[in-house]
């Protein structure tokens, strides 16, 4: 790796938007919540994906030219929330994301946005209930592929054997390790930014080295089949506007380069939904163009104003 695509601690850059975290109860379990912005401003939540926490939205969160009160929480098992140090299971997700929403805002819609899992969470709860969701910014997910029946004995099987033997998660001895090891996967990622992301998306272990703070039984492949029919059922019923984004080397467009038609089918859901593509860009749209991202977010949402 050249000179120019690493980045030492001494080297991060200023964080324009300052943030603060509290504990809030959920479900049981204690939330991490991560706050931007004035507490009066208009209320902009953000979810993050699968294997990732919250403060992979601070520069987007940076980006933003309007004033928002920005809440992103590390959903259970991520960041600085509660691990269970066992199976999860995705329905729990979607209770979660309600009582966080009785929590922030009992009594009027929010808006959303959604990265990856964090979109499926919103899109599928915003089907249920979808009084409750203003609109939401869909970040490169539209759904997994679809299974085949004759997929469940391995899937069933593989689940069992990762009970007797829990995945590990890989460690580093630095945080310079790890952000080099972020710039090795994607070319588009500022080494500045890998440091961010390797400095505070991380924890230490007992040993002292560094690991990517996910529980490490997130990796740990669920024992049911995925139902595309169901999930679509769900964006269906949506009532909410709902803007699609996709990144042009992203999960969407490559999961489905041979699947137009596909693509078309589960984009038809959304009734009040539009979509826009992202060039240059990788799944992790806020980490390579988080500029565009925000710019698109204020764009659908339109002017600040209270809700």
């Amino acid at each position: 790796m050249s000179a120019a695509r690493t980045a030492t601690a001494d080297q991060l850059v200023p964080v324009r938007t300052p943030c603060h975290c509290e504990r809030v109860p959920i479900n049981g379990l204690a939330y991490n919540v991560r706050h931007w912005g004035p507490a009066d401003a208009p209320l902009l939540l953000m979810l993050h994906g699968w294997m990732d926490s919250s403060p992979s939205f601070q520069f987007t969160v940076d980006a933003l030219r309007q004033s928002w009160h920005v809440l992103a929480p590390d959903w259970r098992g991520y960041g600085q929330s509660e691990w269970l140090h066992r199976r999860y299971w995705f329905a729990d997700y979607y209770a979660d994301l309600e009582a966080l929403l009785d929590h922030y805002s009992p009594d009027a819609p929010v808006r959303i946005v959604g990265h990856s899992m964090g979109g499926a969470v919103a899109s599928i709860y915003g089907g249920v209930r979808p009084e409750r969701i203003a609109g939401l910014v869909m970040v490169d997910f539209l759904g997994l592929p679809t299974n085949e029946a004759d997929e469940a004995p391995a899937r069933i099987r593989q689940w069992l054997d990762h009970r007797r033997a829990p995945p590990l998660m890989r460690t580093y001895v630095s945080h310079e390790q790890l952000a080099a090891r972020l710039l090795q996967f994607n070319r588009r990622l500022l080494p500045e930014r890998a440091l961010f992301l390797a400095t505070h998306c991380t924890s230490e272990g007992p040993d002292g080295r560094l690991v990517v703070a996910c529980d490490p039984w997130h990796k740990v492949p669920s024992p049911h089949l995925y139902h595309v029919d169901d999930v679509m059922a769900c964006w269906r019923a949506m009532t909410a506007p709902v803007l699609l984004v996709m990144a042009d080397e992203g999960y969407v467009l490559q999961r489905f380069a041979r699947q137009p038609e596909e693509l078309q089918r589960r984009i038809e859901c959304f009734a009040n939904g539009r979509q826009v593509r992202i060039d240059d860009c990788g799944h992790n749209v806020q980490h390579d163009r988080p500029e565009r991202l925000a710019e698109l977010v204020e764009t659908f949402f339109g002017p600040t104003r209270p809700q």
